[in-house]
């Protein structure tokens, strides 16, 4: 099933989403205006602002409160974007150049602070403070997770529990924030907005999984960015730990870490991970993940809202891009 289909629920609302994110760059300086409209032009999955919505229709569904709150996950999404470009020193993102390359890392990292800022902004429009303070946790845990990689970063003795950890903060934080904002500004129960929180847990962990699997298997094309960026920026993933747990001694990972010599080695690692195993035990656990997200879904009403969750977990793993 496509994204199309499965935001069918919220399409509408969710157009009203993107229509109000153009709006943002909306200002008076010029080359904020630049930058803003560059960044916000339309061409991810909405997945996050999407959750929003459809976390929020599972009750009662408060547009004025849920619009701002589904805006503000985009922009926070957008804003790690644009910062993890600038730290890494991405060269394309989405098969466009970074803003950290067309504009430089000062402007780059102070358009993600400004959209940080943004986003904190639209969140306080719920004058809901369980909500904000939920927003403020999601960016400390982002920023943690994001240091834990640069400190981690070409380091062999990183365990899996570590790696889960990591994926959590960095990507597993935003999706609990897209369900659980929702939830609560629908005014769900405390057992539902407990069982999505567990959703979006684990439907982040699997989505990372399977970018992760994707940075070994894709194309530039469908990904939108050079295969192999993760091992070129020294970051450990599932495949690439099981790559080194398959061969310990002579292993392309190992050289790579070791005497940051890249392109040959990433090829080498490539190949070995996909003409082995790995990526299918790589899916496994991301199915498993999928599953676990969607296990008490069953507990929540019974409407097109509840199936399009379960649609999105059931997209997270075949997806390709």
């Amino acid at each position: 099933m496509q994204l199309s289909a499965i935001y069918k629920p919220v399409r509408e609302d969710l157009v009203k989403v993107e229509k109000e994110l153009e709006l943002v760059s909306k200002v008076d300086f010029p080359w904020l205006a630049e930058l803003l409209g560059y960044s916000l032009k339309s061409e991810g999955k909405a997945i996050r602002p999407a959750l929003t919505l459809l976390a929020g229709k599972l009750y009662h569904y408060r547009l004025d409160n849920l619009l701002p709150m589904a805006m503000a996950t985009e922009l926070l999404h957008v804003a790690t974007l644009i910062h993890d470009d600038a730290i890494d020193k991405s060269p394309v993102r989405r098969s466009k150049p970074t803003v950290y390359k067309v504009w430089g890392e000062d402007k780059a990292v102070l358009l993600g602070d400004y959209l940080f800022a943004k986003a904190g902004e639209l969140t306080t429009v719920t004058q809901n403070i369980r909500v904000v303070k939920l927003f403020t946790q999601t960016l400390r845990v982002i920023a943690t997770g994001e240091l834990a990689q640069i400190f981690d970063a070409y380091n062999l003795e990183q365990t899996y529990q570590q790696y889960i950890q990591r994926i959590s903060n960095k990507t597993a934080a935003l999706f609990i924030l897209a369900v659980e904002s929702g939830a609560v500004l629908s005014e769900a129960p405390e057992v539902s907005i407990k069982i999505l929180n567990e959703y979006g847990y684990n439907l982040g962990i699997a989505f990372q999984i399977v970018d992760d699997i994707l940075d070994f298997i894709g194309t530039e094309k469908e990904v939108g960015k050079p295969i192999g960026s993760d091992l070129a920026q020294g970051t450990l993933t599932l495949p690439s730990m099981l790559l080194l747990e398959r061969y310990p001694e002579d292993n392309p990972v190992k050289r790579l870490f070791q005497n940051r010599d890249r392109q040959e080695e990433i090829k080498l690692a490539i190949e070995q991970v996909r003409d082995s195993s790995i990526i299918e035990e790589c899916y496994t656990v991301a199915s498993d993940y999928c599953d676990r997200a969607c296990r008490r879904l069953i507990l929540l009403p019974d409407n097109a809202s509840r199936q399009s969750l379960t649609e999105t977990a059931n997209y997270v793993i075949r997806r390709k891009k």
